[in-house]
């Protein structure tokens, strides 16, 4: 099975949003010398909370400062773009990094109605055109020709090149799934904030209606979960309570800044809020290194999933950065001698290396 990281750039308390983006690269490049097969960056907008807007020029800064890891979209939400653009931005980016560049495609808005119509007047039309969209995007992207009769037919895409992005689809529902199985591309669920029924539901309609592609001819599924491992229970779950805390404000419609544990600890709360809180922490996968290692097995093992892409929040950077090494280490594909925790003060403040 391939473990890899979903990052989308969150906003804390008290710190500027550059900062955000600065630790994302920063991750990537932690993750990669653990060993992580992928690391995807997601698409919001106006939001307070995930200020990751524009996954495209996250993953050139990514690509052109690590060497093996793949790096891709979780994903471009195509109904705001023109795929012939996408087609050729990711072009450019497979350029910079051949080989190892995904495009991972949404349907979803990833913000709000009046942003949506802010990024696309058309925002009432396109998620219809979808299909379609996916259809010229994949010939552009790895030069297929266009059907018949197409009126874009003899555009190009540039630059072109030996190698092309790898198209997935997204999706917390069937939609996305059986787009994905008619197009033949890999279909990954996003089993952080959907129903697990509505997740083994999607993976068996994708699996039942595939169409074999020339690229995959076999249907390839992955799950995204939320995890956050540490040396102990005790510490897993103090950091988990600034995740607790925003999913109760998110719930009122509230997006804000990640406030540190110490902070969402402080508050009092109603029983109701308790109960919901608890919620949240069964259903995220919360615990030592071998415990999130054991959970994650069970699942990709029960849904017959062969890749788990894992998102983590801390407002502590080394936290984070603590939590992929632990659960590389109970994967079996970091050594153990990297377990022990080098200090890492304010790395979001860091520019990476060949960043501005």
């Amino acid at each position: 099975m391939r473990l890899s990281v979903l990052d989308q750039s969150i906003a804390v308390v008290g710190r500027p949003h550059g900062e955000a983006i600065r630790a994302t690269i920063a991750l990537a490049q932690h993750c990669e010398a653990l060993g992580y097969d992928r690391f995807w960056l997601s698409e919001h907008h106006s939001n307070d909370t995930i200020v990751g807007t524009a996954p495209e020029i996250l993953i050139a800064a990514i690509a052109s400062t690590t060497q093996r890891i793949r790096v891709g979209s979780a994903g471009v939400m195509l109904p705001h773009y023109a795929p012939f653009k996408v087609a050729e931005q990711f072009r450019v980016l497979d350029a910079i990094a051949p080989g190892r560049i995904d495009l991972g495609l949404g349907r979803a808005p990833g913000s709000d109605g009046r942003t949506a119509f802010a990024l696309n007047p058309l925002a009432n039309e396109r998620p219809a055109a979808f299909p379609a969209d996916v259809r010229d995007l994949t010939a552009w992207v790895t030069g297929a020709p266009l059907p018949e009769g197409h009126p874009f037919r003899q555009v190009k895409a540039n630059p072109a090149g030996e190698t092309a992005p790898e198209i997935w689809m997204l999706g917390s529902s069937d939609y996305g799934a059986q787009v994905a199985a008619h197009f033949g591309l890999p279909y990954a669920f996003a089993w952080f904030f959907a129903d697990g029924l509505a997740g083994a539901h999607a993976l068996d309609v994708y699996r039942k209606l595939y169409k074999p592609s020339p690229r995959h001819p076999a249907p390839h599924t992955a799950l995204c979960v939320w995890a956050l491992a540490a040396d102990t229970q005790a510490q897993a779950h103090h950091h988990f309570a600034s995740r607790a805390r925003f999913r109760l404000l998110r719930d009122r419609g509230i997006f804000a800044p990640l406030e540190p544990p110490e902070a969402a600890l402080a508050y009092t709360y109603t029983e109701a809020e308790l109960a919901r809180m608890a919620d949240y922490r069964r259903a995220a996968f919360i615990g030592t290194g071998a415990e999130v290692a054991e959970r994650i097995d069970e699942l990709a093992t029960r849904l017959q999933v062969q890749e788990i892409a894992v998102v983590t929040w801390a407002t502590d950077e080394t936290a984070r950065q603590h939590s992929y090494r632990l659960l590389a280490q109970a994967m079996g594909f970091a050594p153990a001698a990297s377990s022990q925790r080098e200090p890492v003060e304010d790395v979001a403040k860091t520019p990476a290396s060949g960043t501005a």
